[in-house]
C-alpha cells in the first residue's frame, strides 16, 4: 500500500508577521514556550517553583523584578512526587499563596501525561498562565521512552504548540543524572532533546559549605541574553528569601565551586551612586541604557536599585510628555553629597 502524500505548503517569509516574545519572568521564563528547571534531588527546584507560584497567585513581583507590574495569575501545578494535601498545600500556605488561583488536575482515576487532552482543557477553562509539571519523567507518558529522541520530540512539540496557542508558560521540573564532570547540557535526565526543545533551562544547586544558600543559574537562553544567577536563602523561620544576583556560572555550580558571590551587585550599586552624582532624581530610561552599555544586566540593576531604596517617580518634558524617573532617598542623597 503506497504512502499517502502530504500536499506541499510553502510559507513566504515576507508574509510572516514578526512579534515580540512576552515574558512571565524576564529573561528566565517566557510565555508561549517551554522552560526546564533542573537540579539534583533536594536542591530546591520544587521550592523555587512553589515560591514563584505563590508570588504570581497574589500578583506580586518575582525575584529581581520589582519594577514589573503583575496581575494575580491562575496556575496549574501537577506533582507526582508529593502529596497535595500534606506537602504541597502546606508549603503554598507557608509561602502566603492565594490558593484560589492554583488548580490541580485530578489524577485519581487516570494519571496525567503531556499529551493528555485534559491538560489543554484545563488551560483553556482556567486561563492559567503558568503550568508546572513536576517531575518531567512522570508526565512524559507510560509508552514514551524519555531517553529516545524520536519518542520524546513529538511529545514536547505538542506541548510547545499548546503553550504558544494559549500564551502560557509551561515549566518542567527535571532531575539530573549522575554523569559528574559532563557538560551541564548532558546532565539533564533523559534525551538531550528535552533541553533542546526548551527555550530556557534553569539550574538550581546549593553552594558548598552554605547549606541554606541556593543558586538559580540560567544554563540556556534562546530568546534573550542570559540573566544573572540569583541567590536564595532557605530557612525554617523565614522560608524562601531572595538575596539577589550572585556571580557564579553553571559550570562552577556543577563543579562545587563557590564563585565570586555578590560582586556584580556591589558593582551595580557603585554604578548607580556614580550615575546620580549630585542629582537626587534621574531618568529611568537613561540610567538603564547606560547600565546596559556597561554590561550590567537589568535584574542586577533592579536589585541594586532596591538595595539603595530608590523609588519610582515621574516628570514632564517641556511638551508635556510624562517620563519615569528614579528618586534617591534623602538619606542616601545626603550620604552621596556630604
Amino acid at each position: 500500500m503506497s504512502e499517502q502524500k502530504t500536499a506541499l505548503k510553502l510559507i513566504h517569509m515576507e508574509d510572516v508577521q514578526t512579534r515580540e516574545v512576552n515574558w512571565l519572568w524576564y529573561p528566565y521564563i517566557p510565555y508561549g514556550k517551554i522552560t526546564v528547571i533542573e537540579g539534583d534531588p533536594g536542591e530546591g527546584k520544587t521550592t523555587l517553583a512553589l515560591t514563584l507560584a505563590a508570588l504570581l497567585s497574589r500578583g506580586q513581583p518575582l525575584p529581581c523584578d520589582e519594577d514589573i507590574p503583575y496581575e494575580p495569575t491562575n496556575i496549574i501545578y501537577q506533582t507526582a512526587e508529593d502529596g497535595i494535601d500534606d506537602t504541597i498545600k502546606p508549603r503554598l500556605e507557608k509561602a502566603n499563596a492565594d490558593c484560589s488561583k492554583i488548580r490541580v488536575i485530578d489524577e485519581t482515576e487516570k494519571e496525567l501525561s503531556m499529551t493528555d487532552e485534559r491538560l489543554e482543557q484545563a488551560i483553556a477553562e482556567t486561563n492559567a498562565k503558568l503550568i508546572i509539571l513536576d517531575p518531567i519523567q512522570a508526565y512524559i507518558g507510560s509508552n514514551v521512552d524519555m531517553h529516545r529522541a524520536n519518542e520524546i520530540r513529538p511529545v514536547l512539540k505538542r506541548l510547545g504548540i499548546i503553550a504558544e496557542k494559549y500564551g502560557c508558560a509551561i515549566v518542567l521540573i527535571g532531575h539530573m543524572n549522575k554523569a559528574f564532570g559532563s557538560k551541564s547540557t548532558y546532565r539533564g535526565l533523559g534525551s538531550i532533546d528535552i533541553q533542546a526543545t526548551a527555550r530556557s533551562v534553569l539550574l538550581v544547586a546549593r553552594i558548598p559549605d552554605k547549606p541554606n544558600i541556593r543558586i538559580m543559574a540560567q544554563d540556556k537562553s534562546s530568546l534573550a541574553a542570559a540573566g544573572d544567577s540569583i541567590g536564595f536563602e532557605i530557612s525554617e523561620d523565614r522560608g524562601f528569601e531572595c538575596i539577589g544576583p550572585y556571580d557564579i556560572t553553571v559550570d562552577e555550580l556543577l563543579a562545587g565551586k563557590e564563585g565570586r558571590g555578590r560582586k556584580k551587585l556591589d558593582a551595580a550599586i557603585a554604578f548607580i551612586k556614580g550615575y546620580f552624582g549630585a542629582e537626587s532624581e534621574v531618568s529611568s530610561k537613561d540610567i538603564e541604557e547606560e547600565a546596559a552599555k556597561k554590561g550590567i544586566k537589568r535584574n542586577t540593576l533592579l536589585s541594586a536599585k532596591k538595595k539603595l531604596g530608590i523609588m519610582a517617580g515621574n516628570r514632564k518634558t517641556i511638551d508635556g510628555t510624562m517620563y519615569w524617573t528614579w528618586v534617591l532617598p534623602k538619606k542616601e542623597f545626603n550620604n552621596l553629597t556630604s
